[in-house]
C-alpha cells in the first residue's frame, strides 16, 4: 500500500469535511449546488486554497464566492473542530476554472470532428 504525504492526506479529509458540510450544516441558498472540488495546502500548510464548481454562469460563482465568505468563520471553526491541528491553515476560495477548461477543450474537439465530417462527405 503506497502512503501518502500527510499534506495530500490532510488535503483530502478537508475537502470531504467541507463536502459534507455543504450538504448537512450549510444552509445559504448561494451555496446550493455548489461542489467542492480540491484542496491544495501551501508547503507549510498555513494557507488551505479550496476550490469549487458552480453550476450556472459568472455570476452564480461570484454568488457562491460570496456565500463562502460569509460562512467564513463556521467553516474555519467546523474544520478545525474535525480536523484537531495544532494550527488551523487560512482558508482561501477560488473558483475550479479546469472544469470549464476541459468543456471548451471538448467542444473544440467536437467542432473538429464535425468539420472532418462535413468535408469527407
Amino acid at each position: 500500500m503506497k502512503s501518502y504525504p500527510r499534506s495530500e492526506r490532510l488535503e483530502g479529509h478537508i475537502q470531504k469535511i467541507l463536502a459534507e458540510m455543504l450538504v448537512k450544516e450549510i444552509s445559504d441558498p448561494r451555496l446550493f449546488l455548489v461542489a467542492v472540488t480540491g484542496v491544495k495546502l501551501t508547503p507549510d500548510k498555513k494557507v488551505a486554497t479550496v476550490f469549487f464548481s458552480a453550476t450556472g454562469d459568472e455570476t452564480r460563482e461570484k454568488q457562491a464566492l460570496a456565500g463562502f465568505k460569509s460562512a467564513y468563520g463556521f467553516i474555519k471553526r467546523t474544520l478545525a473542530q474535525n480536523l484537531g491541528l495544532k494550527y488551523m491553515p487560512d482558508i482561501r476560495f477560488e473558483v475550479d476554472k479546469s472544469i470549464k477548461y476541459g468543456q471548451k477543450i471538448e467542444e473544440i474537439f467536437k467542432n473538429i470532428k464535425n468539420s472532418d465530417s462535413d468535408s469527407n462527405s
